[in-house]
């Protein structure tokens, strides 16, 4: 895709005032910037506690990030209703999506808290989450992975490349087919710190833990997003006009040395 402002997209940040820890908000910003340097013009929609169901249908790609227990509970309840059975829908329909952290145990079937308390979730990710509890170690730490394809999306989201990217999540998640992984690990945790498996890659919607943000450092998953979001509005596909990554290729190295 060439520089040409008649395009344009609508992105649905979810929940950005109760789901914003640890930087998340870093990925909105970058996938507004590689947009808006290709010449497309992007909206990003906040959809709060207070907005309708269907303020999530007009948006080709959608954002959630995460959160600590308290404010995870509060979207839950929300996310039980109407809107939660649309996100669901969205997300089966192929909509292209990025939830970290908490955003990804809520699309599972539930989540146990570190209090004991069992959170039901959407669903549409075949997982479920459980703290260990109270005195158990969090998982912390830089990450290095390697993205892989899954039995719903063969095609890795960033070939040939190596994922970079911060977590620390107390939860430990566990997928019904670990062939549905969005990343192996090969530094670092990931889902549970036991199986090498780093988030989910279900249909056009990637589930990590991965913060730091991870899209600055990530840039390829990026486009990617961008690119799967095109395709959804304009129906056809597209091929986004490179940009000088120079820069955050020499971030991705000297953190890839570092972890390593």
């Amino acid at each position: 895709m060439k520089k040409n402002n008649k395009y344009s997209i609508t992105i649905g940040w979810l929940y950005p005032d109760l789901m914003n820890t640890y930087g998340d908000r870093g990925n909105i910003i970058v996938l507004s910037k590689r947009a808006e340097w290709r010449g497309i013009k992007v909206k990003v929609l906040p959809i709060n506690i207070e907005s309708s169901q269907w303020s999530i249908v007009n948006c080709q790609l959608l954002f959630m990030g995460g959160a600590q227990d308290t404010q995870q509970e509060i979207v839950n309840r929300d996310l039980l209703g109407a809107k939660g059975r649309t996100l669901v829908s969205m997300i089966e329909k192929g909509i292209p999506g990025l939830f970290i952290c908490g955003a990804y145990q809520f699309l599972g079937k539930y989540y146990i808290t570190a209090g004991g308390k069992k959170l039901n979730g959407l669903g549409v990710f075949p997982l479920f989450t459980e703290n260990p509890g109270e005195g158990a170690k969090r998982l912390i730490g830089n990450v290095l992975a390697e993205a892989v394809g899954s039995n719903t999306n063969p095609q890795p989201p960033n070939p040939n490349r190596l994922l970079v990217g911060f977590e620390n999540h107390g939860g430990r998640t566990y997928l019904s087919d670990k062939n549905q992984a969005f990343a192996k690990v090969i530094k670092g945790h990931g889902n549970n710190g036991e199986d090498q498996t780093e988030g989910i890659h279900y249909k056009n919607a990637i589930g990590s833990y991965l913060h730091g943000p991870i899209l600055p450092k990530n840039p390829e998953l990026t486009d990617l997003l961008l690119a799967l979001a095109f395709e959804e509005k304009y129906g056809k596909k597209f091929h986004l006009e490179p940009l000088d990554d120079s820069m955050e290729q020499k971030a991705r190295e000297a953190i890839i040395e570092k972890i390593k």
